[in-house]
């Protein structure tokens, strides 16, 4: 028989890679372009509200994980502080909305690492390879993890380093400038280049909220830190620790890629590329760089898809485990102490997602899940006793404010979709428990 715990093998620096890498291939490499395309230079508007909302969900899910280090993040937060019913919403929220994150980071890989027409093929084939990679167990995960970020983070710095010298992040005031004097809305002034105008008709408030909602989704991977709580030593210190580093050097990441590549390429452009960072470092005149960045956009949504496939599959399992999935995920490999059979069906699903979605949609749907994932995280937190608060109420209380507007700002098909799957999942779970009460009478 095989067991239904999972073993405490990571140390802080392997929780902390994790995080980053979570959240640096779908942040960096996705999530820009649409952002510009809907609110131009008011992306970076975006961008802070986004960290600040982010921050907030952060400080909930860490203080949260201290006390439950247990797999499943909030999944298990919801059931314990306010209900098996919301912990079933933040499980199947994370489940739909990180699947779908992982089949957009499977499409960002191939579309930097081969041409259009080997697009899908060549994304299915690394879902595969990241699966199995994930069956060998949680330190194989980390250390790949591990080699993976560091060179990306190096290549990262060499984007920057572009902007600062060839001085186009001077322009930046200009664009921010022009945007603010025309109230939100993409109206210039004669002194800002015409590349500063932005790809959309919205303006104003809603489009800077809308951005906020999309660029949330490149924040989000601090919470695979904590669905991976019953594999991290030192629980207690060590989570709250590791989702503070992994936070703060991604935002750092973030500000600084978002403000060289609006004033490398200027609003429409960076609406306009498939391959911003790549189109930045050409612009900027360091076109040596440009096959480096391809290859740093794909080694990083590698590592986003293999942290990824390793916080949905324990989700799944801890939700199995509880009875809220069907109890068969629950199984633990008798040698490599990996959720198997939860991770298997994983990556079945990501490979139909990558053969029938496109990217945009992917991010918007995947904003919608997590969003409400967090949004049950903040009510717990607000839940815990004094002697487990780690943080202000305050936070959770503008952490939940702050999921809740940016749900609503995110574009309508993301929105309807994921109300839909949302339901559609309370279903199932009302028709599963319905049969085993009759099974039981």
């Amino acid at each position: 028989m095989t067991s239904s715990r999972l073993e405490r093998r990571l140390s802080l620096g392997d929780a902390v890679f994790i995080g980053l890498g979570s959240m640096i291939g779908a942040g960096v490499f996705a999530a820009f372009q649409p952002a510009a395309h809907i609110a131009g230079a008011g992306l970076l508007v975006g961008l802070v509200v986004a960290a600040i909302v982010a921050f907030c969900n952060a400080s909930s899910s860490a203080q949260l994980a201290a006390q439950y280090p247990s797999a499943g993040g909030t999944y298990v937060y919801g059931r314990e502080k306010l209900g098996p019913r919301w912990g079933f919403a933040a499980g199947w929220s994370f489940l739909i909305g990180k699947t779908a994150s992982s089949a957009a980071m499977a499409m960002v890989f191939a579309a930097y690492a081969v041409p259009s027409q080997w697009a899908r093929p060549v994304a299915i084939a690394v879902v595969v390879v990241l699966v199995t990679v994930n069956l060998f167990g949680i330190t194989r995960t980390a250390l790949l993890t591990k080699v993976i970020v560091i060179p990306v983070l190096a290549l990262l710095v060499v984007v920057v380093a572009s902007g600062l010298l060839n001085g186009s992040w001077a322009v930046v005031p200009e664009y921010l400038r022009s945007w603010f004097s025309g109230g939100g809305e993409w109206r210039l002034s004669g002194t800002v280049p015409a590349q500063a105008e932005a790809g959309s008709g919205l303006g104003g408030p809603l489009a800077v909220l809308q951005s906020a909602g999309l660029l949330f989704f490149a924040f989000a991977g601090y919470a695979r830190i904590a669905t991976l709580g019953e594999e991290v030593r030192d629980p207690a210190k060590n989570i709250p620790r590791a989702i503070g580093i992994a936070f703060a050097v991604v935002v750092v990441i973030y500000a600084a890629i978002g403000v060289t590549a609006l004033g490398a390429l200027g609003a429409s452009g960076l609406a306009a590329t498939d391959n911003p960072l790549v189109d930045v470092v050409t612009t900027n005149g360091w076109a040596w760089a440009a096959p480096l960045v391809r290859i740093g956009a794909a080694l990083a949504s590698l590592g986003a898809m293999l942290a990824l496939i390793a916080g949905i599959g324990r989700t799944a399992f801890a939700m199995a485990r509880e009875g809220d999935l069907p109890r068969w995920f629950s199984a633990v490999h008798p040698r490599y102490n990996t959720p198997y059979r939860a991770e298997l069906v994983v990556g079945a699903v990501v490979v139909v997602l990558v053969l029938v979605a496109d990217l945009r949609g992917v991010i918007g749907f995947s904003s919608f899940g997590v969003l409400l994932y967090y949004f049950v995280a903040n009510l717990a937190a607000l839940r815990q006793a004094r002697a487990y608060r780690r943080y202000p109420r305050a936070v959770s209380v503008l952490g939940a404010l702050g999921c809740a507007v940016l749900v609503v700002t995110l574009p309508l098909p993301a929105v309807v979709t994921g109300v839909l799957v949302v339901v559609a999942g309370f279903v199932l779970r009302e028709v599963r428990s319905r049969g085993a009460r009759l099974g039981a009478e």
